[in-house]
């Protein structure tokens, strides 16, 4: 049956028996994926290393590509059925590569995991004068999901799992300025923008693609601990979110309060592995169930349904193709 989240219309938790503190090892219980083949971008640090992790001890084959290649070799040392490969998400052409391998290699790809991402950073723009966070957290992954589009058709049945953030909470999607190049840059806006790009584009991608048998999310991790997304942060925004104290030590009792890793992973490992959302795409997920529409200030976690609108994500895709020259094309 052909169904869409336009407006939030399948926006409502469905009991999947999880919840914020279920881990990767519980999700996974039951799940077989020998012979099936994971995408997992970021998958050498952080909550990407535990998915690549898990989804590899359930008989994946699972295919990390990174920008260090060394550094990824290291993390990812002993852990079976895994291939590495170069990719950087800022260049274009490095995308372009890394897919083309993929495709010559004849395989499908029965799950696409566009974890990496980047935050805090200052103003920066690519080679082609876009912003860096929209440029990888965002633009990156339409490619690189246009690009593998053959091998995900192929796999009968494919899920793309795009990590997003509640961050988009910070901003829409500023479509007059998504380059920043008449106001004044703030790292969080572009970040929420980002993140609103990915809702849109999960959103849009699953409806354009559910009759080839491609499902669609976007995922909310939760606020994790120990992972490499504050590498860049100034400490005033570190202090200003409660994780460090005006003397700037860790404040332990927020820590505390934070997912660790396997929880932060939890909810992506659900929804590329959950039979529970077989009729269902399209979705944003948290705390490993299908997350609420957040319509007012009640709800402080949650969608924003400015990130579930037809019109945007439609208006989202053309201006996409336009930024990047891809067509993507689905039929």
């Amino acid at each position: 049956m052909v169904q869409n989240n336009y407006k939030g219309a399948l926006q409502k938790p469905i009991g999947s028996g999880f919840n914020a503190t279920s881990t990767t090892n519980d999700v996974i219980k039951g799940i077989d994926l020998k012979g099936k083949i994971a995408i997992v971008t970021g998958g050498n640090t952080g909550i990407g290393l535990e998915t690549v992790k898990t989804l590899s001890k359930a008989g994946a084959t699972v295919i990390v590509p990174a920008r260090n290649v060394e550094k990824a070799r290291e993390n990812l040392l002993g852990i079976a059925n895994v291939e590495i490969e170069e990719m950087d998400l800022i260049n274009p052409g490095s995308i372009d590569r890394f897919a083309g391998k993929f495709l010559a290699s004849g395989r499908p790809a029965h799950l696409l995991i566009n974890n990496a991402g980047i935050m805090f950073v200052p103003l920066r723009r690519d080679s082609r004068g876009i912003e860096s966070q929209l440029a990888t957290n965002y633009l990156a992954v339409f490619q690189l999901t246009a690009r593998l589009w053959k091998a995900l058709k192929k796999a009968n049945g494919a899920r793309v799992i795009n990590v997003s953030s509640l961050g988009h909470h910070f901003a829409s999607f500023n479509f007059e300025d998504p380059n920043f190049e008449h106001r004044e840059y703030e790292t969080l806006q572009a970040y929420g923008q980002s993140k609103t790009a990915i809702n849109l584009f999960s959103l849009e991608l699953n409806n354009r693609a559910q009759s080839f048998g491609v499902s669609a999310y976007s995922v909310h991790p939760g606020n994790v601990w120990g992972t490499e997304l504050t590498r860049e942060a100034p400490l005033e925004l570190l202090q200003q979110f409660g994780f460090y104290d005006d003397k700037g030590n860790p404040v332990q009792e927020v820590i505390a309060s934070l997912k660790i890793i396997p929880q932060g992973a939890a909810t992506t490992v659900w929804a590329a592995t959950s039979p529970l959302l077989n009729e269902t795409g399209g979705v944003y997920l948290e705390d490993v169930d299908i997350a609420e529409l957040a319509v007012d200030s009640s709800i402080p976690n949650g969608v924003k349904p400015y990130s579930l609108d037809e019109a945007g994500a439609k208006q989202l895709w053309k201006l996409t193709e336009e930024l990047t020259g891809v067509i993507f094309n689905i039929g």
